[in-house]
């Protein structure tokens, strides 16, 4: 049975299920880790062995994405999913909260929690991109991934930005209610943003039920995909990529309120800002690869090497800005880190979604997860490896903006390294004997189809 694509209505919708989405993650992300931090003075390290429990758990996102592949039904683990990271996230907060007064039973809570929103997280983002893929017709892939990716974004922005003044004056009480009423509120969006859009032909349609006719099981899926020299690269280039990335995430709070004296909200707005310019510059992509149709600026490789490279300039200017206490640069090096970022995202899930269709038949799944579960573990460690580098140079070293410098700089090689891959992968595709498709820019036929595809989109909107 032939499935109609989705339209431009259908993806926008299943866009607001990543916007929930990171709503409630960006609040147990950011907010809760630099509570626990700077205002209960706790050992950085704490948040970080807290939020790579999450990520810990992500390392089931290809088995979901296999059971989607052959199950055909994805709204029930969408919405389930959402569930669970809307508990998840109420229950952080609480067990947050309660550390003030009963630090072990705070922790045992938000250990629990903390694994509730990673299986959240896995669930519903994954089967979302397994939908997507399967529901989008090849010219579309790349600009619903764009599409997507920027609705969580702004997701991150607007909450982050509308918390921060919420939580002022903080107060545990005031966390917790404040998590409450975005979890529920975001589970709700959800539901309305993606019933009804799979239909019943839809889901009969999307079911795999095998490869090539034949019963396979996960194990032989999985190596199935792993054989795969550009799911293979990819899959690295990705982890590599999201360990700098990473790192930065889980002190970026605490560094500005530690060196700079930022209030909670404060430095909730500035992660804010942060996700803001993400916004920023992933617009910046789709237009600059739309208008420059032919020329290296329609380039995916061009605009992952140019993310990576920036971002480590960024870093370093947040080193510069750490030890030499100037305060008043703090916001400007954090947008260009956020520029940055976005620049590299967007030139990477513009690749995600295109290879994603390439290799073995009714593998998407499989290849989302696999690359889902290579984001995960390298949040998990650079989050926990971020945490513990900082305490560790706070002991050795004596002076946090030190300590916090050292980090910022193994970050930025990190991003310099990833950038090199991505260059890699680029010169590898084009000394390949000519015949066989293309896979450094994400497309076989248009280098600059994200662009062109986002601005088709916005013109149908």
């Amino acid at each position: 049975m032939t499935v109609e694509p989705l339209g431009w209505l259908g993806i926008f919708r299943l866009g607001l299920v990543q916007t929930a989405l990171g709503a409630i993650v960006v609040l147990t992300t950011s907010t809760l880790n630099r509570i626990m931090v700077v205002e209960y003075a706790l050992p950085a390290v704490l948040p970080g062995f807290l939020v790579g429990l999450h990520y810990a758990v992500q390392v089931t996102r290809p088995r979901m994405g296999f059971g989607s592949d052959t199950g055909g039904r994805r709204t029930p683990w969408i919405v389930g999913g959402m569930a669970v990271l809307a508990l998840g996230g109420i229950g952080a907060a609480v067990g947050t909260a309660l550390m003030v007064t009963h630090l072990w039973a705070g922790i045992a809570i938000a250990t629990v929690a903390f694994l509730a929103i990673g299986a959240g997280v896995s669930a519903t983002g994954t089967t979302l991109l397994v939908l997507l893929a399967k529901r989008t017709a090849q010219h579309q892939r790349a600009a619903a991934a764009t599409v997507v990716w920027v609705m969580m974004i702004a997701g991150f922005a607007i909450t982050a930005t509308v918390a921060g003044y919420a939580l002022e004056p903080y107060s545990p009480g005031r966390l917790v209610t404040v998590m409450t009423v975005v979890s529920v509120l975001a589970f709700a969006v959800a539901v309305a943003a993606v019933w009804g859009v799979e239909s019943d032909g839809a889901e009969a349609a999307g079911a795999v039920g095998g490869h090539g006719g034949q019963t396979t099981n996960y194990r032989e899926a999985l190596a199935e995909v792993w054989s795969e020299p550009k799911a293979r690269r990819f899959t690295i280039f990705v982890f590599v990529s999201m360990l700098a990335y990473s790192g930065q995430e889980l002190i970026l709070d605490p560094f500005a309120g530690a060196i700079f004296g930022f209030t909670p909200g404060e430095s909730t707005r500035l992660s804010g800002l942060q996700h803001g310019a993400v916004l920023v510059g992933m617009v910046i992509v789709a237009v600059a690869a739309s208008l420059g149709k032919g020329t290296p600026f329609a380039s995916l490789t061009t605009w992952a090497v140019g993310g990576c490279v920036a971002s480590a300039i960024a870093l370093f200017g947040l080193v510069g800005v750490g030890l030499t206490g100037q305060g008043a640069m703090v916001q400007a090096w954090v947008g260009a880190l956020g520029v940055a970022n976005g620049v590299f995202a967007i030139a990477a899930i513009g690749q995600m979604m295109t290879l994603a269709s390439q290799g073995h038949k009714g593998r998407e799944g499989v290849r989302m997860g696999l690359w889902g579960a290579a984001q995960g573990i390298a949040f998990g460690c650079g989050g926990l490896f971020g945490a513990a580098a900082s305490d560790l140079a706070k002991l050795l070293i004596g002076s946090p903006s030190q300590a916090y410098a050292c980090v910022f700089a193994l970050e930025a090689v990190l991003f310099l390294a990833a950038g090199i891959m991505a260059l890699q992968m680029s010169l590898e595709t084009r000394l390949a004997p000519r015949g066989q498709p293309t896979e450094g820019d994400g497309s076989s036929t248009d280098p600059g189809a994200v662009g062109s595809s986002v601005a088709m989109a916005g013109n149908k909107r």
